[in-house]
């Protein structure tokens, strides 16, 4: 008989070592309810999605003699051997009813398991009605398969299709069986395997092993950040042979059992990398769906795994391959039709197709996708005009790469100038002013004005001063009339604070997106966001970067606005502000590919919310595993760690060693006070550097009021930063009451610093806080963990991926509960332990958890 005290629902380990997730309680709980009588339960589903693992937990949750064998396919026209695997005699397999009378007798009123029935000999396919009237029979029946089941069906007490992992379960497994993948890469996994238990696996394993997940592109042009999503193509050799060949062959011998019209239509779905409408799939479509490989919804087919797709287009010979993607370009869009017969072989038809769509593409990152195509096709030979088409729209979407690929070995005025703009944009303004020092002055107007704005803005990056003897140089020819240039002028004027330069380069950036120069108004729109930041205005930056990354959205300019909204992060950070959202948001962002210069804002921004907030050891993390980044995002990070390194006690990480430089005032200036502090921790008391001519006023003032006499300068500096950055009015307030020698100067400020805080959310100063207070002997009542409240295993599994700067989406991926899940748990350890943020209560957690 079943009993549930085995386990229903648990966990049970695989074959290979790996613990498979829990299949629906469901399908076990109707198999048993089914075989509670003599009878026939058939567990159908397609290859991978766990059969033999639900026919296996079956059997072990039952309480009596289990029997299980099952067919092979080299062996299928042995009589009864399916059966003498499961009863372990040689059976009578010439009569039928003396066969069935056989099995009856030895397995009575145990249960016998037959696993890969579309693999069984008929001898045993056609006794299985007459022992079920006895005895109870569990089988597994892989889909598709070429036997006559309809017998089957008639007699089958319950005919059931195990399910395919969920999305959250088939996260978990990839977690388990390769830990430590990047969260993108895991749902890549997820998406291509469709749920499918061994495909999780194959994929998974092949993704660590190749440090990647990705299928071969239809088109030639390489993807850089913001190019877009790469098309599938499907060739039996996609993964690695090691991880996934047993998964390759175990599909490819289920889709063998189609018909060629099945077959052909789940080919065009692996090319296709995407649903289609089911008209494009033709007759085939039905049987697919009736074997459980693919699915429609809302008028769109799709594969239940696109993995399996994958290797039913590689299943295809060359020739078939190539005629399939001519069919398919004759019924896709163009921009799609142009990848098609690019992998059909017809360089000069794709050529002509992206050309023609490009034209009317409906975004300028369409645009771009199209042009970067036409350019990369082996075979192809685009023109000039092509080439220095494609090179423009890429700087306008912010792919660098894709603009010197397609620039290639050209030579004149207009490729140098294009060459000048990737490398900007990828942070060499050296080499862009070497790329345009050849261009002559008796080249065009746009030009020469092109030239010229390389010239100023390469110079600023590197040499304000000769940026400036530049750009007067062009002003005394008059105003020019190229927005580019114009945009350029307003930034050198930005550089050296000229009264207005906010208006200059705001309306440089308007003026030049109505001109039709998006790239210009985009480079106008970052210096204004950089500049603001880097001169203190942190809510104006703000303001100003989520407007520009709103902007970019209508172009599909990701790189451009990755930049923003990373840009923007870093200001909240810097306030002291939103510190969950900042952490959040900015994991959210770094989880995906990101131009290193929107990495580098991203990383520091959530190291120094996360830092703020007590998670001290996450915040680390982050900053050792950022890879190199440009300059500017370098002195963010410089200081970030260093002020990690103040916040985690270690003064004498957070003072010493080389700085970058990069004309970042506010970033300087608060690398040098955080060095005053490390100092001081030390007891150094004459330690600091002087103000600066160019530091904002609240970092003069702070600065100031270290080295002043009296500590109430710190009042004034206070002051300075109330509506600038909370965290250092916070400071301020504490370097106030720890100089003051009198409690009842000292008290007040120290006060008024635990208040902000706490408010903020800002953990660790607040601990520093108290502890001068209570150097005066002032213990304020803390608000702590409720007694008797504690923590639920499920909060505290919640509270340490938080910990480790896991977003809600992939926790909840992890632990296989919702989203709304997460936050529930979340807000109720926040409550428990008294935390007024989620970066708080996670921090508190690790205290209280060890």
């Amino acid at each position: 008989m079943f009993v549930p005290a085995r386990g229903e629902g648990r966990t049970v380990p695989a074959a290979s070592g790996v613990q498979q997730p829990d299949r629906p309680a469901d399908l076990l709980a109707q198999a048993i309810a089914a075989l509670a009588d003599p009878g026939l339960v058939v567990l159908a589903g397609g290859p991978g999605v766990g059969r033999s693992t639900a026919l296996r937990r079956l059997g072990e949750s039952f309480r009596g003699p289990v029997f299980a064998g099952g067919g092979l396919a080299m062996l299928r026209t042995v009589p009864a051997f399916a059966l003498a695997r499961a009863v372990k005699v040689r059976l009578p397999g010439h009569d039928q009813a003396l066969l069935a009378e056989a099995v009856r007798s030895r397995v009575r009123g145990g249960l016998l398991l037959l696993d890969d029935l579309q693999w069984a000999d008929p001898v045993t396919l056609a006794a299985l009605p007459a022992i079920a009237v006895h005895c109870r029979i569990a089988v597994t029946l892989r889909t598709p398969h070429r036997i006559d089941a309809e017998q089957l069906r008639k007699v089958a007490t319950a005919w059931l299709t195990v399910p395919t992992l969920s999305a959250a379960d088939a996260s978990a497994l990839v977690a388990r069986v390769a830990p430590g993948l990047p969260p993108n890469t895991v749902g890549e996994v997820v998406r291509r395997s469709g749920g499918i238990p061994l495909a999780v696996e194959a994929l998974a394993r092949h993704a660590a092993t190749a440090g990647e997940l990705r299928a071969a592109p239809v088109r030639p042009v390489k993807a850089e950040a913001g190019a877009g999503p790469v098309d599938a193509q499907a060739t039996a050799g996609l993964a690695d042979a090691e991880a996934t060949a047993g998964l390759a062959h175990a599909v490819a011998t289920a889709l063998a059992d189609l018909t060629r019209p099945a077959r052909t239509a789940m080919a065009a779905l692996g090319l296709l990398g995407r649903p289609a409408a089911p008209a494009l799939l033709g007759a085939g479509l039905t049987e697919l769906v009736e074997a459980g490989l693919a699915r429609v919804e809302d008028d769109e087919a799709g594969p239940v795994s696109p993995y399996v797709a994958e290797v039913g287009a590689g299943l295809l010979d060359p020739d078939e391959r190539r005629a399939l993607h001519r069919r398919l370009a004759d019924l896709v869009p163009a921009r799609e039709a142009a990848r098609h017969l690019a992998a059909a072989g017809e360089p000069a038809l794709a050529y002509e197709r992206a050309l023609a769509a490009a034209g009317p593409a409906g975004s300028l990152g369409e645009r771009a996708e199209l042009l970067a195509l036409a350019c990369e096709l082996p075979g192809a030979t685009p023109s000039p005009d092509v080439r220095l088409a494609t090179a423009t729209a890429a700087l306008a979407v912010g792919w660098p790469q894709t603009c010197l690929r397609a620039v290639g070995d050209e030579t004149g005025p207009e490729a140098a100038v294009l060459r000048g703009e990737a490398l900007l944009q990828m942070g060499d303004p050296s080499g862009a002013v070497e790329a345009v020092a050849k261009v002559p002055d008796d080249v065009a107007e746009p030009t020469r004005a092109v030239r010229d704005r390389l010239r100023l803005l390469g110079l600023l990056a590197r040499d304000p001063a000769a940026a400036g003897q530049v750009a007067d140089e062009v002003q005394a020819q008059g105003v020019p009339a190229h927005p580019g240039l114009r945009a350029a002028l307003a930034a050198v004027r930005a550089a050296g604070r000229t009264p207005g330069w906010e208006a200059g380069l705001a309306t440089a950036a308007q003026s030049a997106g109505e001109a039709g120069d998006p790239l210009a108004a985009r480079w106008s729109a970052w210096l204004l966001v950089e500049t603001l930041a880097a001169d203190g205005r942190l809510a104006e930056a703000a303001q100003a970067a989520g407007a520009a990354a709103a902007a970019c959205v209508a172009d599909l300019a990701y790189s451009w606005q990755t930049r923003f909204l990373a840009a923007r992060l870093w200001c909240l950070a810097l306030r002291g502000d939103a510190i969950d959202e900042v952490v959040t948001r900015a994991t959210e962002l770094t989880d995906r590919t990101l131009p290193s210069l929107a990495r580098g804002y991203a990383t520091a921004a959530a190291s120094l919310a996360e830092a703020d907030g007590g998670l001290l050891a996450s915040a680390r993390g982050r900053l050792q595993r950022l890879p190199p980044a440009p300059a500017s995002a370098r002195a963010l990070v410089d200081w970030v760690a260093r002020e990690a390194a103040w916040l985690d006690g270690q003064p004498e990480r957070a003072g010493s060693g080389t700085r970058p430089d990069a004309g970042l005032p506010l970033v300087d200036g608060l690398r040098r006070i955080t060095a005053r502090w490390a100092a001081y921790d030390s007891g150094i008391l004459d330690a600091g550097s002087p103000p600066s001519t160019v530091d904002p006023a609240a970092v003069r003032a702070t600065l100031d009021a270290w080295a002043a006499a009296d500590p109430q300068h710190f009042d004034l500096a206070a002051r300075a930063w109330h509506d600038l950055a909370r965290r250092e009015e916070v400071r301020c307030l504490l370097a106030y009451g720890l100089r003051a020698q009198d409690p009842a100067v000292a008290v007040p400020p120290l006060l008024r610093a635990e208040a902000l805080a706490e408010s903020a959310g800002l953990v660790v100063l607040l601990g520093r806080t108290r502890r001068a207070l209570r150097r005066h002997a002032i213990r304020r009542d803390i608000r702590g963990p409720r007694s008797g409240d504690e923590l639920t295993e499920r909060e505290r599994e919640v509270l340490r991926l938080v910990a480790r700067g896991e977003p809600t989406r992939r926790i909840a991926g992890q632990l296989g509960i919702s989203r709304e899940t997460v936050e529930t748990h979340i807000r109720s350890g926040m409550r428990k332990l008294g935390a007024r943020t989620r970066t708080e209560a996670a921090a508190l957690a690790l205290e209280v958890l060890g």
